[in-house]
């Protein structure tokens, strides 16, 4: 159940398992259940948590000997929690992400983008050599998604957006890492999820076919019962002319008139999160909707958040049932897993796309952008083997 305080919030609305937020400025004390997300605020002047400190999972590999002396449920507590904050483009969320994660002691992780991969580990931009590769392997970020997303008819969109789903999938997944090996709660700017939205206003646009649309679910439903889905979602409900008017006000190059910032497609986007997204993440996580056409404080999502019991569902209940492990070494098992596997996991996304040739690469001409792509600096070998980018001590390197 979900407790509101009569003098800041006035007749929330329940549907299903969402709940709806009406915004009010008035403060009020609060009683927190034992189980709930506590901010920082509420945990000042009380004895520290006598738990590990963070596993250095970066650097060192937990195996079943280190699971023996360090059980992943010493570790965790009730921030040890996955939320999600998602919303149609312009409404905030890495704003309020951040913000969420400063209150609440946890970790931002922030949405990946496409154009973040083109750069390698020694800061080459591997889009300087679309002069010398073929059409079909040029680079294709977000900017030229927004600029011109009918290129090749549609096909480096379609690419764009599995790469796009591949891209969350792996940082959804480093999340689950974190808190595993930390006990550090996680907010996140969206997630591999919600990314569904996106191809369905694409299809609406006519800018995919029903054909990449069918193949993009396959790979998504291929994948995703891999994960854990997360505790909380948060979903920032504003108006399309309201979003029209913030992309138009931050000024993005190419989005202001891109076609995938119409009032058209923002409503496909809108109704998609409502009837697809929302409806079937709210069978398993905690949703809160809120309107924010006007930003609200941070401090009154924080005390909603704090009054959520992610502990009162039984065994048999569908509501998180992902968090829930048979005994401490499902919990390990799991933690290994999302640590060290996390390319099996990913493996999954790989599904071959027989029925979707228009998504496909010609052979010769990716084999012309590897080899191109391999010769790029800092390419040929793996990071720290590049005596040309100044590597120094390859003979005493053993990884």
């Amino acid at each position: 159940m979900v407790f509101f305080s009569s003098c800041r919030v006035s007749s929330p609305k329940l549907c299903g398992s969402v709940v709806f937020v009406a915004k009010k400025q008035q403060q009020c004390i609060i009683t927190i259940a034992n189980r709930c997300i506590t901010s920082k605020a509420m945990r000042e002047g009380l004895p520290p948590v006598n738990k590990p400190p963070p596993f250095p999972y970066k650097e060192k590999r937990y195996n079943f000997f280190r699971a023996l002396l360090d059980p992943t449920t010493s570790r965790l507590d009730e921030n040890s929690k996955l939320i999600v904050v998602e919303g149609p483009p312009a409404a905030g969320k890495g704003v309020l992400a951040k913000e969420l994660a400063d209150d609440l002691g946890m970790a931002y992780f922030p949405s990946p983008t496409v154009a973040e991969t083109y750069i390698n580990d020694y800061g080459y931009d591997l889009r300087q050599l679309d002069d010398k590769i073929p059409d079909s392997c040029k680079s294709y970020d977000e900017n030229d998604f927004l600029k011109d997303p009918m290129r090749l008819n549609g096909a480096k969109a379609a690419r764009f957006q599995l790469s796009k789903l591949a891209l969350r999938y792996k940082r959804y997944l480093e999340a689950l890492a974190h808190i595993l090996n930390t006990g550090q709660g996680v907010v996140m700017d969206r997630s591999p999820y919600s990314d569904l939205v996106y191809i369905t206003a694409m299809a609406e646009a006519g800018i995919v076919s029903k054909n990449v649309y069918n193949y993009y679910h396959s790979v998504r439903n291929n994948a995703l019962f891999a994960l854990w889905r997360p505790h909380l979602v948060i979903y920032l409900d504003v108006p399309v002319a309201e979003t029209r008017r913030k992309i138009e006000a931050r000024n993005r190059p190419y989005e202001k008139d891109s076609k995938m910032a119409t009032p058209e497609y923002l409503q496909s986007l809108v109704d998609s999160y409502k009837k697809d997204f929302l409806k079937d993440i709210s069978t398993h996580a905690e949703v809160l909707v809120y309107d924010w056409t006007k930003p609200a404080d941070t401090e009154i999502v924080v005390e909603d958040i704090e009054r959520l019991n992610f502990d009162q569902y039984g065994i048999y209940d569908a509501k998180m049932k992902d968090w829930r492990c048979y005994d401490k070494w499902d919990w390990n098992n799991n933690r290994q897993v999302f640590t060290h596997s996390q390319h099996y996991l990913i493996a999954h996304l790989n599904v071959p796309p027989v029925k979707c040739p228009e998504i496909a690469i010609n052979a010769a001409e990716y084999k012309i952008f590897e080899t191109i792509k391999d010769e790029a600096p800092g390419n040929k070998y793996a990071k720290g083997f590049n005596t040309e980018m100044g590597d120094k001590g390859l003979l005493f390197k053993l990884s």
